[in-house]
């Protein structure tokens, strides 16, 4: 028997996002171990918050052979705590940990002798032949075929290399029998229908931010579910949990022209009544394929614009310019599709002139929605290792860095962001544009705190 679970940040943690969504990665997990026959268990903690306590006795109750755990750098000493409270419960249960933080440095896990494995990477097939090799007994030779796997022999780390899914058709269906889905946040402001949910149907990215990690996790080449299988599961949805909107959650869904165009025309043909929202990059669409979108029931489109100053764009290897985000609100416009879009505040060697180019910026892009982000380094990116490396910052809490230079710190970057959050999002003419888009009735019933976007 398989127990599965998420860890999840302190509250006041800056990293604790307020929606309370679906864990895509270990559903996935769950489904990919499920079909190759294991009995599975999912604990969705960042859901329910249950005490170290509650956790052992569930698995008292449960008594797993394994137990896998999801962990973030934000979570990352919450992970370690319930890893060596299992081993008090049940000592002979395997602990094995995947998720962001595993993958980019497994050492730090590893160096807990309460966690016995850690999958680096996607998790389905790894997770799967691992827990097989480990319910016939743990063969050293077979566990060390199986890729993208960290563990301890002979008082030494060792690293099997990571070998991605190339077929992801071969993945099933998010395991959401297995979730409490009456439990989740099913509204979202992009859409005008709900219940919504959320799918992934994209890895891997063939960019260089320097601020994101995506690569290292899911590799350089973008890897995508054929349009059949995104239909398929859309369906399945429907069905099965009512869904009628869907946010697919991936920075690239434009990436593949091609493949955009055919999975709109497939929606269309099996009659789909859906709406969705997506995020991409603002060189990556055409009026031609935001029509064929819109057409297929595209509401919303987030683009991470990040900064409006062109020495910070490059500084973070954005690869995009002012003018071509421009132009990507422009057609948005024009076509009727809304426009979400998130900024970056804090970008070592950043100034406070910068923020505010960025601010005029996104005053200027005037989008449906937007969001200020404070910038925290976290393990995986090349701008994580440039502040480490500088000092570049005040503290560190666990592994999340809070940067600093000559001219702010994270407290007043929070003072700044507040502002700037407060200042766009309660001007009079977003709160008249929120008004013609959600009714008058609606924004005044639900007041102030109703107009500021939380995601």
């Amino acid at each position: 028997m398989i127990f599965l679970m998420t860890t999840a940040p302190p509250e006041n943690s800056p990293w604790s996002v307020p929606m309370r969504l679906p864990p895509l990665g270990l559903s996935y997990v769950a489904a990919a171990v499920e079909k190759a026959g294991f009995k599975v268990e999912v604990l969705d903690n960042y859901l329910l918050r249950k005490t170290l306590d509650e956790v052992k006795q569930m698995v008292s109750n449960l008594n797993p052979e394994i137990l896998g755990i999801t962990c973030s750098s934000a979570s990352y000493p919450v992970c370690v705590e319930t890893a060596k409270a299992v081993k008090e419960v049940l000592a002979s249960c395997k602990v094995v940990v995947g998720g962001w933080h595993p993958s980019y440095m497994p050492e730090s896990m590893l160096q807990h002798p309460e966690i016995d494995y850690v999958v680096m990477g996607e998790g389905e097939r790894a997770m799967t032949e691992l827990s097989t090799c480990i319910t016939k007994g743990e063969d050293p030779k077979a566990i060390a075929k199986v890729a993208g796997l960290a563990y301890r022999q002979n008082g030494k780390m060792v690293k099997t290399p990571q070998k991605f899914i190339e077929n992801l058709d071969e993945v099933p269906f998010l395991a959401r029998h297995l979730l409490p889905m009456h439990l989740y946040e099913r509204e979202i402001p992009f859409l005008n229908v709900k219940p919504f949910d959320t799918m992934n149907i994209a890895r891997g990215c063939p960019f260089n931010c320097a601020y994101c990690e995506t690569r290292r996790l899911w590799g350089r080449t973008c890897r995508a579910f054929s349009p059949q299988r995104v239909v398929d599961e859309i369906a399945h949805m429907q069905t099965n949990y009512g869904t009628k909107g869907v946010y697919f959650v991936g920075d690239n869904f434009t990436i593949n022209k091609k493949r955009t165009l055919a999975l709109c025309g497939l929606i269309k043909k099996s009659k789909l009544d859906i709406e969705w929202v997506c995020d991409t990059r603002a060189d990556m669409i055409s009026r031609d394929l935001l029509k064929s979108m819109k057409a297929a029931g595209c509401r919303t489109i987030w683009f991470g614009v990040e900064s409006g100053e062109p020495r910070i764009l490059k500084k973070i290897n954005k690869g995009i310019t002012n003018e071509q985000t421009i132009e990507a609100f422009r057609l948005c416009k024009e076509e009727g599709i809304q426009i979400a879009s998130s900024f970056i505040l804090g970008i070592p060697g950043e100034t406070l002139e910068d923020m505010e180019v960025t601010y005029k910026f996104a005053k200027k892009l005037d989008p449906d929605w937007a969001q200020f982000n404070v910038y925290i380094a976290v393990p995986g990116s090349s701008l994580y290792d440039e502040v480490m490396e500088k000092g570049l910052y005040d503290r560190v809490d666990g592994f999340l860095t809070y940067v600093k230079t000559g001219e702010f710190n994270y407290e007043s970057l929070m003072k700044i962001q507040k502002r700037y959050q407060h200042d766009l999002d309660l001007s009079a003419g977003r709160i008249l544009k929120k008004m013609k888009r959600e009714g008058f009735l609606t924004v005044m019933k639900k007041g102030t705190r109703y107009l500021r976007h939380m995601v």
